[in-house]
């Protein structure tokens, strides 16, 4: 669909140079609002925060019931037996996290290049239709100048154009 959308309008709003229509400019697609982004960032962080002190609680009441009840080399060895694994789940859990945070960025990045590729798109397009406008407003110009016999070098030269051009 176009940039722009053209639908007729009431008298109010119409401009006497287009007739009765008017010619509204499409609304920009809002882009993800920093709020959200944040918000996103912030329910990942206490997602962790949760996970580390849920970690933490275990092994305090890890500890606490070794202390409790057998504070020899095999209660601590049962306490090491205990702590690695959940230890070994926090550092999985945070690794995973950074892992989806980072493919996450990415395809936002991707998003980005891609929407910055297609405004660089349509700006040579529309580039290409005005040098074209351009060329055939010379063309039409030096063609007039010399049907009235009126000498074009220097217009020639001020376009910058070859000798063969016309």
């Amino acid at each position: 669909m176009s940039d722009t959308t053209v639908r007729t309008a009431e008298a109010s709003n119409a401009d006497p140079a287009y007739g009765d229509t008017v010619v509204f400019q499409s609304e920009p697609e809002p882009a993800e609002s920093s709020g959200a982004a944040k918000r996103g960032s912030w329910s990942r962080d206490l997602r962790f925060m949760l996970v580390v002190l849920a970690a933490i609680a275990a092994l305090f009441l890890s500890f606490a019931l070794v202390v409790a009840f057998s504070p020899d080399a095999s209660g601590i060895a049962a306490l090491a037996i205990i702590a690695a694994p959940v230890a070994t789940m926090v550092a999985a859990y945070y690794g995973i996290s950074l892992a989806l945070r980072q493919v996450a960025d990415a395809r936002r990045a991707a998003e980005a290049a891609d929407a910055r590729a297609r405004a660089a798109e349509t700006s040579a397009r529309e580039s290409d239709a005005w040098a074209a406008q351009m060329e055939s407003g010379l063309r039409v110009a030096v063609a007039k100048l010399v049907a009235a016999r009126i000498e074009t070098r220097d217009v020639e030269r001020a376009a910058g154009t070859s000798d063969d051009f016309f």
